[in-house]
């Protein structure tokens, strides 16, 4: 049975941090390439950063100098490190793998707010 499961989100005040993760199962996590996306209110959902299995990453441009993407294959875990968090960042984040299959996890809240 796959499963993804994001933790991590939550509230945090504009210029802070937060780190995402995902934790992968039922697959052959290292073949597979990671992402987060997000979701804001009122808005598509939107690819935030991708991992390949081999390590390299690639970032929307809005992130591009604030986020992080990386993997950890003995774990099996994805992260995603956000620093100067901004409210437009604010929206529901989900973890994705994609090679021969695609799987979502559930989601995870984060709440960029004063």
């Amino acid at each position: 049975q796959v499963q993804l499961v994001e933790s991590g989100g939550g509230l945090v005040q504009p210029g802070g941090s937060l780190r995402l993760s995902c934790a992968a199962s039922g697959f052959t996590f290292s073949s597979y390439a990671m992402g987060w996306y997000r979701r804001a209110p009122g808005k598509q959902r939107e690819l935030v950063a991708v991992i390949g299995s081999g390590g390299s990453a690639n970032y929307v441009d809005s992130v591009k100098g604030r986020f992080t993407i990386s993997r950890d294959n003995a774990k099996n875990t994805v992260y995603l490190q956000m620093n100067g968090l901004k409210p437009e960042d604010t929206a529901v984040y989900y973890c994705n793998a994609r090679q021969y299959q695609v799987y979502w996890g559930q989601g995870t809240q984060v709440t960029v707010s004063s």
